[in-house]
């Protein structure tokens, strides 16, 4: 599983990219086939609450990709939320089966 984080216009802190990497390593649960999980930061509106948003793409052979889009007040929090989504996705493709 390939997993790529992007920053739009900041620097990534080390910290964070472990995080991150970490989450995606447990959609691997859900899945052993998801082959790409592409995930965007941005900070929406400089200087306000929930400003932080966070873009998780999941690719799976066989599917349609999985999307989830959330904003928060941090980062990790973001991350969280979004992997929830993706998770509860994924969960739901796999009882369609």
């Amino acid at each position: 599983m390939e997993v790529k984080i992007k920053a739009i216009h900041f620097d990534i802190a080390e910290k964070l990219n472990q995080f991150i990497n970490k989450k995606a390593e447990r959609l691997a649960r859900h899945n052993e086939a998801i082959s790409n999980v592409d995930i965007s930061l941005k900070v929406v509106k400089p200087e306000t609450a929930m400003n932080k948003e966070a873009i998780v793409k999941v690719s799976v052979p066989q599917h349609d990709e999985i999307v989830a889009t959330k904003t928060a007040d941090t980062f990790e929090e973001a991350i969280d939320l979004c992997m929830e989504a993706i998770e509860r996705q994924l969960e739901k493709k796999k009882a369609k089966k």
